[in-house]
């Protein structure tokens, strides 16, 4: 018997109909519209198809026949492992699949923007939570001509954008720390390029960054500190890769080794910035008696810290609930969303001591 066989000849919808005297629709709707059959003919039809050996319908044929895939695609920048690990990039994707859950679509995670499983995944549409470059992925979305919504990178021709004011955002926490009296501060700052480079960034490869949001965050940074007519060198900054707590915990480490430390740290993202805060206690550091620490997108450890951390509060659930609305059936929308943010003040900052 074969798998959609009893020996005889392939089985279809039309030979279960035809051995229960339904129509061929009551069948299909048994697989694909069950809302449709009561529960007795439903059970009655499966399992005429199950005596007569057949798997159900082809998934292929299908998406064929309605003419969706009835899945969205998420593109990310890192490996898929990020996206479970990542606090924010989770929130993200919740948003997402909320949508997906209200439109009967599967989510599919696609790592890497220059991967192979962008030129093959079968979507409806594309989710790019990533700086898509003008590469592999972008070129195949729009051979495909895939409706696509870029969340955080740069904006394209044609596509939505889902995001926030990321310089803003980040002036508004280095303003925080300089109302508070901060002149000397460290930054920990996420990847600028993508090159698994460590260290001090140069003031060349600051104003290059390829990465959008690290580029407008030490931009927002900059704006701050030049308002208070503080130099370059008021903000010290170490560039960590992969990005990550670990990553923060590392460059605190190098940061307030320095001699005269940094009295207050600005972080680039909550994870980095909890990585700061477990540096402060290895090294007996009080904070924020000794060290104010600001992080930046307020995922829920950043409350639950000891001390609470102040944090830039971004909506990451909305993000992205809204870029998969975008895809919903329909033009996609081309003026760009720009969510609010807010900053939240909580305990791992003070004033400088004197």
């Amino acid at each position: 018997m074969g798998r959609n066989g009893t020996g005889a000849g392939r089985v279809t919808l039309a030979t279960i109909a035809e051995a229960l005297g339904v129509s061929r629709a009551t069948v299909s709707n048994a697989y694909n519209r069950p809302d449709r059959l009561s529960a007795q003919l439903r059970a009655q039809v499966l399992r005429k198809a199950h005596e007569l050996g057949y798997a159900g319908p082809n998934p292929v044929a299908a998406t064929l026949a309605r003419g969706r895939i009835a899945a969205i695609g998420v593109v990310l920048e890192d490996p898929m492992s990020f996206a479970f690990a990542d606090p924010a990039a989770s929130l993200l994707l919740q948003g997402i699949s909320e949508v997906c859950g209200q439109q009967d679509s599967a989510l599919v995670l696609i790592p890497g923007p220059s991967g192979p499983i962008a030129r093959v995944a079968l979507v409806d549409g594309v989710i790019c939570y990533c700086d898509l470059p003008d590469g592999a992925a972008l070129e195949t979305i729009r051979e495909r001509r895939l409706p696509f919504v870029v969340v955080d990178g740069p904006a394209h021709d044609g596509a939505g954008h889902v995001g926030i004011d990321d310089r803003s955002a980040a002036h508004a926490a280095a303003r925080h720390l300089l109302d508070l009296g901060h002149r000397r501060f460290g930054v920990v700052a996420m990847p600028m390029h993508p090159d698994g480079w460590e260290g001090r960034p140069s003031p060349e490869r600051e104003a290059t960054a390829h990465f959008l949001g690290t580029r407008r965050r030490m931009a927002g940074y900059r704006d701050a500190l030049a308002e208070a007519d503080l130099g370059h060198d008021a903000a010290v900054v170490e560039e960590r890769a992969p990005y990550g707590r670990d990553a923060g915990r590392r460059a605190a480490h190098v940061l307030l080794a320095r001699d005269p430390r940094p009295t207050a740290v600005l972080a680039m993202s909550d994870e980095l910035a909890l990585g700061v805060l477990d540096a402060a206690l290895s090294l007996g550091l009080d904070v924020p008696g000794d060290l104010s620490v600001v992080g930046f997108d307020d995922v829920p450890g950043a409350a639950l810290a000891r001390p609470a951390l102040t944090t830039v509060r971004q909506p990451h659930r909305e993000k992205g609930s809204a870029a998969a609305s975008m895809l919903l059936p329909g033009p996609v929308r081309k003026d760009p969303l720009v969510l609010p943010t807010d900053l939240v003040v909580r305990g791992s900052t003070g004033p400088r001591r004197p």
